[in-house]
Formats: C-alpha cells, structure tokens, sequence
C-alpha cells in the first residue's frame, strides 16, 4: 500500500521518523519484532500533513506570529494556537488524499473501529518523548468519522501545551510535522503501561506494570489507581492491587464511556502474575530491539497481547559502558568539583586525559569506579572516611548500596584493591615556605608551558599535550603538594573532633581559619573589592558599565578606555584578569568562557561592590578576619588550660592551630594552577579551530567543543570532519541538560543519592551539611547564572554549586546554601574564611526556597527556616 499519503505500518520502521513520525516508525518497528504482535493499520505520511498546510496561506502568517510570541504571554499563546487548530480543521481534504485514506480503511474493514492516533516527528525520541502532548481518538468507527479525526490530529500539533513544549525544548515549530496513525482497535479485558527499567531509581534490572480493567485511557487520565507490578529477574518481586472502580470502555457504535466495575471484580488483580511476567518478557524483547529502556502500553485481548505503543523512557540517567557483566559502583565526579552541569566531549576528555584516576562518562557527566575499593574492607573504610568526610550524602548512598550484600563483592585486604584510600601521606612540616616553595613550583610550571607552546601548531600541538598532560599530573601529584593539602585538611577535622570532645563547642576550626594566608581564592573576592575602589569614584565608567550590555565583550576594554576615567579603570580589570581571567563558572570543562574571554561577566560584580562597600573594604574585611582568629585561638587556649591536663590539651591545640593557618589555604591553589594550564591548552587548540575554519573544513570554531581530544587530533591530521557527528553531539549535550547526575550510580543504572538520617530539625527545615559555623536571616537569593547576579548587604546567595569563580560574589553576601557540596569544597572553604554561615548539600534549594523569601541559616547545625 505503498504511496506518497499512505504507507501500511508493516512497510515502515524507526529510520522513516520524517515520514510517518515518532509513533508510526517505532510502531513499524514494533511489527517487525518476532512474536511482538501490533494491531494492524496505516500511517497517513507527514506529505499528507504538508499538502493540507499549503491549503491554507493564512497559516504561514500565523506560524510567524507564533515565533514572535513572548514566552511568558500565555494568553496570547492560548489563543493563537487554538486559531491555529481551527485553521487546520476546517481545510476540506482533497479528494485524492481522501481516497487513499478510505482505500486504507477498506483494508482493516471500512465499518471497523479504529484508533486514530497522532504521530508528530517530534515525538518517541531518545532525548524527548513529548509524552501526551498530541491527541489519541478511540473506538472511531467509519470513513467521514475517521477523515475528521485525522484533520484534528493535524491540528494537534499546535495545542498549547505542545506549542509550549517545543518551546521549552527549543524546537522550531516549522521544522515539526504531523503525520497519523490509524490502527483497528483492540477491545481489551485489561490495559496499561510497563516500564522495562524502574522509572524513580533507574535500575535496568526492575521492569514495573501498571494495570486496570478495559481501556488504557483510564489510566492515563488518572480516573483509577493502576495495580502495581515490580518484576526482577523473571520474577514478581512486589504487588499492589488497587481498588479499580471505574474503567473506561468502547460503545458499539463508536466513542468511548467510563463505566463502573462490578464491587466484586473490583479488587481483583487486572493480571495474573504469570501474565505479568510473561509481559515484562515481551518487554526485554522490545528494549533489545530499540536498544533503550522502554516505556510500553500495552492491551490484554483473550489473553493474548498487543503493544500500541513504544517509546524510550528519556528521564533516566545513562549508565557509563563497561565491557563486562560485572557489578560496578560509580562515585560522580561533579559533586566533588562544584560542576554538575554536563561537560562538552572535549571538556570531558582533557579532563580525562589530565585526571589522577581513570573516569567514566556518561550523560555529559564523569563519576569514577569505586567498585574495587569498597570490595577490600581495609579500602573501603578509608574510601567511606574521606567521601563521607567530604559530603556524608555520598557516604550515606555508598552505605546503602553495600548493605545489599551481593552487589559488592568482597575481596581480601591484601586484593588487588590498590593501596587504602585515604591513606594520609607522610606528614609536612609547619613552614610557610613549603606552600611558597610549592606555588613558586606551579607557576614555574605554567610559565614554561606558555613559553613552549608557542611555537607548536598542527599535529606537533597534539604531540606537545600529551606530554603537557603528564606535566600536568605531576604536578598534580606532586607529594609535597599532597601532604600540605592533608596537612590543612587533617587539622581541620582535628580541630573540630578535640575541640567538641573538650569545649563541647561545635565546627571551631571555622572561626580559627578566617583569613588563612596564600588563599588564592579568597584573596580573588577581595581583589575585586579593590577594582570596585578604582572604579566608584568615576561616574562616567559607573554609568557606561550600567549599559554595557550593549558592548560586546571583544571591545568592551577599548570601549571602557575611551571613557572620562576609563583608561585607570581598565588598567584595574586587565590586572584583574592577568591574575585571574582563566576562571569562570564551571571552569573544569575547558570549553566554558572564560573571563578573559568575556569580561562583561564580571560587571555586575563590580557594580554590586561598588554600590554595597566603603573604600578600603578589602583590606579591613580581611584584617576583621584575621583578628576574630586570634581571639578565638586565645581564647579556646585559655579555657583548655582550665582543664584536667590542660597545658598538653592547649600544646596540641595550638601546634594544630598553627598547622591549619600555614596550610589551609594552599587547599585553593592546585585548582588554580589546573585552571591555569587549562587556559593555555585551550587558547593553542583553539588557534588551530580557526585555522580549520579558515581552511574550509569547520564550520565555525566552536565546533571542535563538540570532538574529544583524539578526534580533534585526528581532524588536524586528516582536514576531514564528520559534521553529522558534531550535530549529534550538540543535540546530545542540549538533551543532557533535562538529567540529574546522581551521587552514586551503579552499574544496573540505580540512582543513589544518599540521605541525612537525623530527626533534630525544626519541623520544615531543609536538611544540608553544616560547613562554615554561626547563624544568619536574611533575604534569599536564588542566582542560578553568576552574571545576573543582583545583590544587596545582607543577602544570603541560594544557587545549586559554587565553584571558585563564585568566590567574588562571596564578599557581598551574608550567607550560602547550596545543593551540591561537601565540608572541604571550594565554597565551604571561602565561606569559612570569610566567615559566612554556610549550608551545603541542599537537595532541591534552588525550587524549595523562592527567591525573595526570608530564609535563616543554620551554619552550624546545618539545616535551613524558611520564615516567609
């Protein structure tokens, strides 16, 4: 029945999307499945769809109109759309298409009752299943009944709720098309869903059915509570049977009515155990076909079934690809660096290539196998410590994994599990010139990086990186540099440990550690303080940086030197950015901007420092820190001595004491000296982008952000490049955006995030760490982009990581909650040497708290009030 407006569902399959859409290719697909059956029927091809649009010149007016339209003019959007529909359905179908669509009908039989379904090409995709957001007719009975159901499911694109979703998916309206569905109807006994991986934890293992009595739409339109069925391994593992009053049945001569179940069937399971199971075999078959788990409605007619529909089930998080049947326990690598946005392939592979252990990715994200680690008793401890230590959330999943005995196999200590994590190396001496000594190292090491790499281009680039790269991690790796970081770390926590054992007092090594030396970070806010001092007394460069919006960021610092002033001004921004200009938010992916490359990042930074302080600030702000340290360092030693072996207590203190001070701050910097190298590799990769482009084999520069390093390297050497793969990479990358990277991922695609187990919180409280002690109220402020940031004195900045970039906002700010972070983070470290009460860990504060609301931080129990 092959033709230009008809194709019989047999003859299609998955690679035909554009001509019978989402739903009509895998339902083609679905046929061809060995002993999966689908009821019979046709698709009317999206040419159909084109040839009623051009019926209708009015439409190409309309369609305009509706690009144009705000976003957030909703009633506007309502009423466009449903003009847009009206439209559609009253364009009369052409004879010819008519025909070919009754010819269709006479082949399931012209008086049977039919199922005419929408199938936009839109629609069923990996990355977006726009799950109900075109219309389904049931039990449509006869050829005029059926023509009139298609013009309505053509004019079902432009629903408003479909309208709004392309919108929201950045979907060109023009570049969507309706083609439909028409199947015979099954009359089933029971219907519903099946998922071939559980859709809340991700596990692939788990397939649940949801089931009612008669037609599927009861469940989907939530008229009843569906029985629930969780199957592992062939088995039904959980039930629940609902109370199922109510089913949705077809009339005999066409049409649909919700009906009520007799009492005594209404209690009864809508499958049998073996049906379920036999179900969920159907469903393995279907996922091994599509390659994905699948979201599956089902129909159950004299007990046989029939699948209707089929679509990748898109919110779950990927599983890294290993090469085995193994167990594996992922830990995420984003969580640890205050990054949990997904990375570009060639962010992800430097980071790859210049990382201390092997990493893993998946959904745009890296995480790093545990798996051996926590195998080996002696490892693990060490490995839940340090994890635990860093954000107990991580701790908690790791916890909960291990307590099902047999994921995680056991080895001996003496396994090859690698040595014990966490294992302290040989302590450093109390010096300040070993942190001297070892930033005088790195940036030595930079130096010659970007004196070397100036002469390298063309494949002799790759070659001089990948011996940058093993610069890099010995750099890394430095011992020296390890043992500073321990050094600090350790005392911090034995700080806090003895000090709550004697003093009973909690998290003292915060206020001990305001206004550490050698804090790159820290001493980055307070530079910007001291740029806002050059700036506030010039009102002409106040008022062009109010405007700059207007200024692109290549001539923003030429534009700013023309201006009365500007010229002291831009001297103070190019400092600023010879010494910090490589950051910017998510600074671990190197395809981020950074503010060397767009400094109008940091002008609302500026002006929030110029409006909120006096002259000086940053100076005083830092020797207020350093003062409330000693006074606290005075008087916690002067209470220990009061204690039974005071003078040893008080001893030990204040060599800790001293060892936190010298060493805490050189925490920052090999992030710093990381970021720093990372500036360089990426000014050199992308000179070679714009010779690529120049020599007609890229399109535009910043394609090379969507190859790995080796593909890239491959593209220099060879001048070609597969442009169907960047456009893959770039709709995979915008897809990643919709996933939550989880804490801890297991190889069966569990999600697990941890919880805080305690019941000590004010009822309604937001349970996180506490990482920087004290109490704070005040107005929130939830900033989800650094560059809009609007503050005033006293804020308290909501947002879901902060990386050191976020450090300059840090100075106006009167306290800091975070979804994502751990007691040895970055924003953990800052708040505590600004001595800002901080609360990380917040799952969910960026949508549990408004932006506006008065909010009070409990810094040192670690919870959070919303008080308004």
């Amino acid at each position: 029945m092959t033709g230009q407006y008809v194709r019989d569902l047999q003859e299609v399959d998955e690679t035909q999307v554009a001509a019978v859409g989402g739903k009509g290719a895998h339902l083609g697909g679905l046929s061809r499945i060995d002993g999966i059956r689908v009821p019979a029927g046709f698709c009317v091809t999206t040419d159909a769809f084109r040839r009623i649009m051009a019926e209708a010149p009015s439409l190409d007016d309309q369609l305009d109109r509706l690009a144009r339209l705000d976003p957030d003019d909703g009633e506007a959007l309502r009423t466009l759309s449903a003009q847009i529909r009206r439209t559609i359905e009253e364009i009369a179908v052409p004879d010819d298409l008519a025909a070919a669509i009754t010819r269709g009908l006479a082949r399931l039989g012209e008086r049977a009752a039919c199922a005419v379904r929408s199938s936009a090409t839109a629609e069923d995709l990996p990355t977006a299943s726009f799950a109900g957001q075109q219309d389904t007719y049931l039990n449509v009975v006869g050829p005029a009944a059926v023509l009139r159901h298609v013009s309505r499911c053509w004019a079902s694109l432009f629903t408003e709720r479909a309208v709004a979703y392309r919108r929201h998916n950045g979907i060109d309206h023009r570049t969507v098309h309706m083609a439909v569905v028409v199947q015979r109807m099954v009359v089933p006994h029971a219907a519903g869903v099946l998922f071939t991986a559980d859709p809340v934890t991700g596990n692939r293992t788990v397939a649940t059915v949801d089931a009612g009595f008669g037609l599927g739409e009861a469940l989907v339109s939530g008229l009843v509570n569906p029985d629930v069925f969780t199957v592992r391994h062939g088995e039904v593992v959980a039930r629940a049977i609902a109370a199922k009053q109510r089913a949705v049945r077809a009339l005999p001569g066409g049409g649909t009515r919700d009906v009520a179940v007799e009492p005594t069937r209404q209690e009864q399971p809508a499958l049998t155990d073996a049906q379920v199971v036999r179900l969920v075999r159907l469903g393995r078959r279907i996922e091994a076909h599509f390659g994905r788990p699948q979201d599956i409605e089902w129909c159950l007619a004299d007990d046989d079934f029939q699948i209707v529909q089929s679509r990748p089930i898109t919110t779950l998080y990927p599983v890294p690809e290993r090469g085995d049947e193994e167990n594996h326990v992922y830990v995420s690598v984003g969580h640890g660096q205050m990054m949990t946005d997904p990375m570009k392939p060639l962010g992800l592979s430097m980071w790859q290539l210049t990382a201390m252990v092997p990493m893993h990715e998946a959904g745009g994200r890296l995480f790093v196998d545990v798996t051996r680690r926590l195998a080996s008793p002696a490892s693990r401890d060490g490995l839940l410590d340090v994890l635990g230590r860093g954000d107990p959330l991580v701790r908690d999943a790791l916890e909960t994994v291990l307590d099902r005995e047999d994921f995680v196999p056991s080895l001996p200590d003496a396994g090859p599990g690698g040595p014990p994590a966490g294992g302290a190396p040989a302590p450093a001496e109390t010096d300040p010139a070993v942190v001297t000594e070892l930033i005088e190292r790195s940036r030595a090491s930079v130096a010659a990086l970007e004196r070397d790499i100036r002469t390298r281009s063309g494949p002799a680039l790759f070659d001089f990186l990948l011996d940058a790269f093993e610069e890099h991690k010995r750099v890394l790796g430095d011992p020296l540099s390890l043992q500073a970081i321990m050094a600090g770390m350790e005392a911090t926590w034995w700080l806090n440990d003895k000090l709550a054992e004697w003093l009973g007092e909690k998290n003292a090594a915060d206020t001990l550690t305001l206004s550490a030396p050698d804090n790159v970070t820290s001493e980055m806010g307070l530079a910007l303080l001291d740029v806002a001092d050059v700036i506030r007394p010039l009102p002409e460069v106040v008022a062009f940086l109010r405007g700059v919006e207007d200024v692109g960021d290549a001539a923003f610092l030429d534009e700013l030197a023309k201006v009365a002033g500007g010229a002291g001004a831009r001297d103070a921004v190019e400092a600023y950015l010879d010494r910090y200009g490589m950051r910017c938010v998510g600074e671990i992916d190197i395809t981020r901007p950074r503010w060397r490359e767009c400094p109008t990042t940091l002008v609302p930074l500026i002006l929030d420092n110029v409006g909120n302080f006096e002259p000086g600030a940053a100076g005083r702000r830092f020797e207020r820190g350093r003062q409330k340290a000693r006074a606290k360092e005075r008087d916690v030693l002067s209470r220990l001595r009061e204690l039974p072996d005071g003078d040893r207590k008080a001893d030990e203190t204040k060599r800790m004491i001293d060892r936190v001070r010298t060493f805490i701050g050189y925490r920052e910097y090999p992030k710093y000296g990381i970021v720093s190298r990372y500036f360089v590799y990426k000014q050199a990769l992308l000179r070679e982008a714009e010779s690529l482009v120049r020599a007609g084999v890229l399109r535009e520069r910043e394609d090379v952000f969507y190859l790995t390093f080796q593909e890239l390297h491959d593209v220099v050497r060879s001048h070609r490049v597969d442009d169907r793969l960047v456009r893959r990479r770039k709709d995979a990358f915008r897809s990643y955006h919709a996933l939550t990277p989880p804490r801890v991922l297991t190889s069966e695609g569990e999600a697990v995030n941890g919880t805080y187990r305690r019941d000590d919180l004010p009822a309604g409280a937001l349970s996180g760490l506490p990482v920087s002690a004290g109490t704070v109220e005040g107005r929130a402020r939830v900033i989800l982009d650094l560059a809009r940031a609007d503050l005033r004195a006293g804020d308290i900045l909501v947002t879901t990581f902060t990386d050191p970039s976020w450090s300059p906002l840090f100075v106006g700010v009167a306290g800091l909650v975070t979804e994502v972070g751990g007691l040895m983070t970055h924003g953990a470290v800052i708040a505590r040497e600004y001595g800002l009460p901080a609360v990380v860990g917040v799952e969910r504060a960026t949508r549990l708290i408004r932006d506006g609301q008065r909010i009070r931080v409990h810094g040192t129990e670690g919870y959070v009030e919303i008080l308004s």
